[in-house]
């Protein structure tokens, strides 16, 4: 099979991976601050540190873990004080985003939109035009999942700071394959996962939030440190209730071991050759609609087939040769409206340093064989 839906998991994952979580799962259990040993407590420190020199944050001592973008999501949501106040969100933002925006309303006050252009970029004078005093928070998506579009967040960060606002950055789609600096930006908190391009598994991932911002946790539960303390006041609360998961996190720290010894900035260049290739082959065949433009610097490409519906064509392409895209809307339903693509969605393919210019060639000539095949028809 020829994989490329690495927007939504990588796979291959690296063998370091594989062997880390392995060996994670084979081995005793580690304690987690409730045995006789703290080798918990040891991994999931050494995950925080190289997360933190991945992601440009100091202080990685407030990176907490979760099961992933969405679950962090909801943390920063539920934590951050919104209650009562504006949020700005842009046309851009994943579901992950959306809906917890949209439906805890006993959190969050009312949500207001920045519209993006065509190609998915959002202009931080939008931003600027939309804050008020009210605004309490910005919620940016740091490169689309559609066109692979990369905001400029220190702009969109210095104008939402001028005027009070947070800035609360997703960097599930971007984390390993795109360079980012949370601390350099001016970011307050940060959303990430884990089995995107820092090639760890499912089921993990978290958040940051930057020290000196108020913050309460949405989940209460055992962390095995103090067992007597049954209530919280603000300022002693725990971040991270229940038992991790140990053997993804150990995985996740060898994915990132892997991004780092390879280099963001290499891998983003090697990634963006193939979207090269694959967009100079595709904007070719007259039938095919490419969407984003040079700007788009992630590697991610819609496109649309006329006459076909993206369901119809992924279909068709992974069951007549064994290639793996998505089609639809790929959970981020408003950039839609801005791209004219909202009913059917579109295709994607998305890569990452695990794929080849052969990938893309074999994907190509699918495409070619396809649209040849619609011409005539009615």
């Amino acid at each position: 099979m020829i994989y490329l839906n690495q927007a939504a998991s990588t796979w291959p994952k690296p063998s370091c991976v594989l062997q880390a979580h392995s060996l994670a799962l084979s081995a005793v259990p580690a304690g987690q601050f409730r045995g006789g040993t703290a080798e918990g407590a040891d991994i999931l420190d050494a995950c925080r540190r190289k997360l933190g020199t991945l992601l440009g944050i100091g202080e990685y001592n407030r990176i907490f873990f979760s099961s992933g973008a969405t679950d962090s999501a909801n943390a920063v949501i539920c934590g951050l004080p919104l209650r009562g106040r504006r949020v700005l969100a842009t046309q851009t933002e994943h579901n992950s985003i959306l809906r917890p925006l949209l439906n805890h309303k006993d959190r969050v006050g009312s949500v207001d939109f920045v519209p993006c252009d065509t190609a998915g970029w959002v202009n931080p004078d939008d931003v600027e035009a939309m804050l008020d005093d009210d605004t309490a928070a910005v919620f940016v998506n740091h490169c689309s999942n559609v066109t692979g579009m990369v905001q400029d967040i220190g702009a969109i960060a210095e104008k939402a700071h001028s005027r009070g606002a947070l800035l609360a950055l997703d960097c599930a789609q971007s984390a390993g394959c795109v360079p980012v600096q949370a601390d350099a930006w001016g970011v307050d908190a940060l959303i990430f996962t884990g089995h995107k391009s820092l090639f760890g598994p499912q089921g993990t991932g978290g958040y940051y939030v930057r020290k000196g911002i108020p913050f309460s946790p949405y989940r209460f539960g055992g962390t095995g440190r103090n067992s007597r303390q049954l209530t919280y006041e603000a300022g002693d609360y725990e971040f991270e209730p229940g038992t991790q998961n140990l053997p993804g996190i150990d995985a996740l720290s060898a994915g990132v071991d892997f991004v780092l010894e390879k280099g963001v900035e290499q891998i983003a260049r090697q990634e963006q050759a193939l979207i090269d290739r694959l967009r100079k082959g595709l904007q070719v065949i007259k039938q095919v609609r490419l969407y984003g433009d040079e700007r788009c610097l992630a590697p991610v490409l819609s496109f649309t087939l006329d006459g076909l519906k993206p369901a119809d064509a992924a279909y068709i392409l992974e069951g007549a040769y064994g290639i793996r895209v998505r089609a639809g809307l790929h959970c981020a339903p408003l950039i839609h409206q801005a791209l004219g693509t909202e009913s059917f969605g579109t295709i994607r393919a998305s890569v990452s340093c695990m794929n080849t210019q052969e990938d893309m060639n074999d994907l190509i000539r699918a495409v070619g064989e396809i649209a040849n095949s619609l011409e005539g028809r009615p």
